[in-house]
């Protein structure tokens, strides 16, 4: 007879009937069907729960392996091997150890970060005299069409204004860039958003006409793989500042769900995109504001952000079963010793 209060993976209940739960990354939320709300409660079970007999130190493996995975899935479909991945990960070794002992002196500083990393001396030596790859420069196209989505001057009743004039004041194409940087010619950066399939030139109307609510510059790699750095390395540093910290610092929460079918995945898909849409045209304003203030009271800028938002649906893992326990019946009758 089938269990009626078995909980799915959402934590709702089958009817039987208590109110309804739901899970999400470092909570457990009750829903409250007459104010629509969330409270918190308890501290959630990760779908992925951990044996009881589990160590901290096998969860930390366990959670390297989990954040691997992925990266070795795209090494191995772009054809990068082992060995330069290893290189790569030596030198973060390095880099992570010598900036937790930033105040040792540098005479003593192979010895600690070799102490700290398993690495040889001489390896450590190595790579503290590599050269340290280069920072890539921000995208001003990238930033013009953030900011022709989110600057109130450039709204309409309907969202941002689909069409400008490539020239005059505002709104204009060229006041837009202008407002980004005066040190590219619009000209410049209309045919770079071009390129990237963002905009399209009307060259009979002198018009400027958006093509697209978000960036995911399709077929260009290179800036597919800049965005998965910037965006996944942010990610797993918030995470890990927040899991190492005494208390989280940074917002990073997500609701997940099994037991859902292919339909209701395509059905959930554009409901959550347009949630994003929802929270940069309210945030994107915000932040611009602040920047415009900082620079007026002529602050110290020395601080970053990133805000973001993801989903991933994928086929539930198949779940092993365990091996039944041997029969006695099955084992092998013991071998008899011959008699000489």
């Amino acid at each position: 007879m089938p269990n009626r209060h078995a909980r799915n993976s959402l934590g709702f209940l089958a009817p039987g009937k208590t109110r309804p739960q739901l899970k999400c990354a470092n909570g457990t939320f009750r829903l409250n069907p007459s104010r629509l709300t969330y409270d918190a409660l308890i501290p959630a079970v990760p779908l992925s729960e951990a044996p009881a007999d589990d160590t901290g130190e096998q969860a930390l493996l366990r959670a390297f392996r989990a954040v691997l995975t992925p990266l070795a899935n795209l090494a191995v479909a772009r054809g990068v091997h082992h060995r330069h991945l290893d290189e790569l990960l030596r030198g973060a070794f390095v880099d992570a150890a010598r900036e937790a002992h930033a105040d040792v002196p540098t005479t003593r500083a192979v010895s600690r970060v070799s102490a700290a990393t398993g690495l040889n001396r001489r390896e450590v030596t190595r790579l503290l005299n590599s050269q340290t790859p280069e920072t890539p420069r921000r995208s001003l196209a990238t930033e013009l069409f953030t900011r022709w989505l989110s600057d109130p001057s450039m709204q309409g009743d309907a969202g941002p204004r689909r069409v400008l004039p490539r020239h005059g004041g505002r709104p204009s194409f060229e006041d837009l860039a202008q407002s980004v940087t005066k040190d590219v010619h619009p000209r410049t950066l209309l045919q770079e958003m071009v390129r990237l399939g963002l905009v399209r030139h009307d060259e009979e109307a002198d018009t400027v006409t958006l093509l697209r609510d978000s960036f995911v510059p399709t077929g260009d790699e290179p800036r597919m793989f800049g965005f998965l750095a910037s965006n996944v390395g942010d990610h797993l540093a918030a995470a890990v500042a927040n899991v190492l910290g005494p208390q989280p610092q940074h917002l990073e929460q997500a609701m997940f769900a099994d037991q859902l079918s292919i339909e209701s995945i395509t059905r959930l898909s554009p409901v959550v995109r347009e949630q994003w849409q929802s929270v940069l045209r309210h945030l994107a304003p915000a932040v611009q504001a602040m920047l415009d203030e900082d620079e007026a009271h002529d602050r110290v800028r020395n601080q970053r952000l990133r805000i973001g938002m993801y989903a991933f649906a994928g086929p539930m893992p198949v779940v092993q079963p365990a091996p039944a326990a041997s029969n006695a019946a099955d084992k092998p009758p013991p071998r008899r010793r011959r008699k000489e």
